[in-house]
């Protein structure tokens, strides 16, 4: 487990979403992520770390918690 940022938290380096450890409002920079929150993200939720196609594996723990069902 890696931490990249104070408000986020990576569980495993093949992730491509983090956790949010505290609420992210829109406009806030992820600098160890490279992105920037867009609307309200509370403490607790998934913020992708990059682009994840609908009908690709969204990964936490390094594994398969769900699949995309839009363009994310």
């Amino acid at each position: 487990m890696s931490q990249t940022d104070t408000a986020v938290i990576r569980i495993h380096p093949a992730d491509n979403v983090v956790i949010a450890r505290r609420q992210l409002v829109s406009g806030t920079r992820l600098e160890g992520e490279g992105v920037t929150v867009v609307g309200l993200v509370p403490p607790g939720h998934k913020v992708a770390v990059r682009a994840i196609a609908a009908g690709e594996p969204v990964r936490r723990y390094n594994q398969i918690i769900g699949v995309a069902r839009q363009d994310i």
